[in-house]
């Protein structure tokens, strides 16, 4: 398989693995403690950490495939002698990735385009608003309370507008209102939207799936999106247009919009930079859609969302970092991205 066809993801250390207690050590002795603790504790395999699970079933992938079609790659801000304890789990635990950068301390998101990554996920915020500005598909993950039932199957739920599509349309509803975003979806309901962050992720996924007879797929991709009809229309003939299938398409309609307001309780207070919490104070992963639920209960979520830190965009001001964060829902398992609205 030519090595562009290939779905890439770039990962952080701390995504990867539990290293809450060396970071404890960092934020509270400074550096050389840091460097100290990883060079003594460099043969203690390390704990899976928020992405861990994930990273197993992209990785799971290539071994039904004749050539490799996944790959993930270390991108961290440790220096390559502290990295060597993340490297020695990375072998402990079987991980198949072998390419990695290490900046000390330094953000890596230049390496993100260098990989020529699909998207990244990152426990530093800095790091991801910074790949964000550059253009990049890009995440801050989060923990999650009690782990979800796991299944062998990667599924994989978007959000539509400002994540699989561009803004172009939210920019009018949020200008003028739904009346005159619904006007404009029917008049241009036979022109493609253009591409959003995630769209380059979706085609990546899209083309592993046709690697597979559609029942044996180990991916399965949904859309769940508050468009509701007739707006529905343009993003059915955006994705034709795009030659992308999307298993399941849910359209909530703003009756049950998918704005993850547990997420947005959690940081909109928070200043940029300082990591959210890891769980809600219930104990449930942040960012759990309870609206949803009633219609979308065949999934277990890995919820993508915008916070209120905006970028200028076209005149207006967005949001500019997403948040990951995994969820129960019903007991099915499933990975969304999705936006705050």
């Amino acid at each position: 398989m030519e090595s562009a066809k290939k779905l890439v993801v770039a990962i952080s250390s701390r995504a990867l693995f539990d290293l809450d207690e060396s970071h404890r050590v960092f934020e509270e002795e400074g550096k050389e403690a840091f460097c100290r603790y990883q060079v003594e504790h460099e043969d203690e395999t390390l704990a899976p950490g928020v992405a861990f699970t994930l990273v197993k079933k992209l990785l799971a992938i290539n071994g039904v495939l004749p050539e490799p079609s996944v790959e993930v790659i270390l991108l961290s801000r440790n220096s390559a002698d502290t990295g060597l304890r993340v490297f020695n789990s990375i072998r402990s635990h079987a991980l198949d990735i072998s390419r990695a950068a290490f900046t000390s301390g330094q953000s890596p998101f230049n390496y993100i385009s260098a990989f020529g990554a699909d998207l990244f996920l990152s426990a530093h915020a800095e790091d991801v608003g910074l790949a964000l500005e550059a253009g990049h598909a890009a995440a801050t993950i989060l923990g999650a309370g009690k782990p979800a039932q796991e299944s062998g199957q990667l599924r994989i739920a978007f959000d539509g507008d400002a994540v699989l599509f561009s803004d172009e349309s939210e920019r009018i509803y949020r200008r003028e209102g739904l009346a005159a975003f619904t006007e404009n979806e029917v008049t241009e309901a036979r022109t493609p939207l253009s591409g959003g962050p995630f769209k380059a992720f979706l085609a990546a996924l899209h083309h592993i799936q046709t690697l597979f007879p559609p029942d044996r797929s180990p991916i399965r991709t949904a859309l769940v999106t508050a468009r509701a009809a007739p707006a529905h229309e343009r993003v059915v003939r955006t994705l034709r247009a795009w030659n992308i299938r999307i298993d399941e398409a849910l359209f909530l309609g703003l009756s049950a919009p998918i704005s993850f307001l547990t997420i947005r309780k959690a940081t909109a207070n928070r200043p940029t930079g300082m990591s959210p919490p890891a769980t809600s104070p219930t104990g449930l992963p942040t960012g759990r859609d309870l609206t949803a639920a009633t219609v979308a209960d065949r999934y277990t979520r890995l919820f993508l969302t915008r916070m209120a830190e905006g970028v200028k965009h076209s005149g207006d001001t967005f949001p500019k970092e997403f948040l990951f964060s995994s969820g129960q829902l019903h007991g099915r398992t499933c990975d969304i991205l999705s936006k705050n609205r």
